[in-house]
């Protein structure tokens, strides 16, 4: 059964952070030059929210904050759902639908961050799998095994 370890093994386990006390437009801009839709919010090596682009049309746009006057922390979730190495896919995959959301960190036995994954991590290894499913059938099919 495959883990969320099996995704950080190919991704990796660099993880885009940033402060609380950074702004929101600091942060949308450091979202849109890494081409990312989140950001693990660390105070002190520890985990205290997710920032989201979720977070920035609901708490900012909609309420029509000011970017470069509000703080992540003002505006960031703070009831963020994780994973360890170990949890299945399938678990992590239930997990992002029933609470809808996008992004998982991933914490490793001694709490500490590993890695983060995100619903696009889990579809673009499931259709690995497919394919090489498919390869593997193809390939019996026609006698090539």
């Amino acid at each position: 059964m495959a883990t969320a370890k099996d995704i950080l093994l190919i991704k990796g386990s660099r993880v885009a952070t940033i402060s609380p006390e950074a702004t929101v437009y600091e942060a949308a801009v450091r979202m849109n030059e890494d081409r990312i839709g989140a950001l693990v919010v660390l105070e002190q090596g520890q985990l205290v929210g997710m920032f989201t682009e979720r977070d920035i049309l609901q708490r900012v746009v909609g309420l029509r904050r000011d970017a470069s006057q509000t703080l992540v922390q003002e505006v960031m979730s703070t009831e963020v759902m994780c994973c360890q190495p170990h949890t299945s896919l399938e678990e992590a995959r239930g997990v992002m639908k029933n609470r809808r959301v996008r992004h998982l960190p991933v914490i490793g036995d001694d709490g500490n961050l590993v890695g983060l994954i995100s619903i696009g991590d889990l579809n673009a290894y499931q259709t690995c799998h497919h394919e090489h499913t498919i390869y593997m059938l193809e390939q019996y099919i026609h006698g090539q095994t």
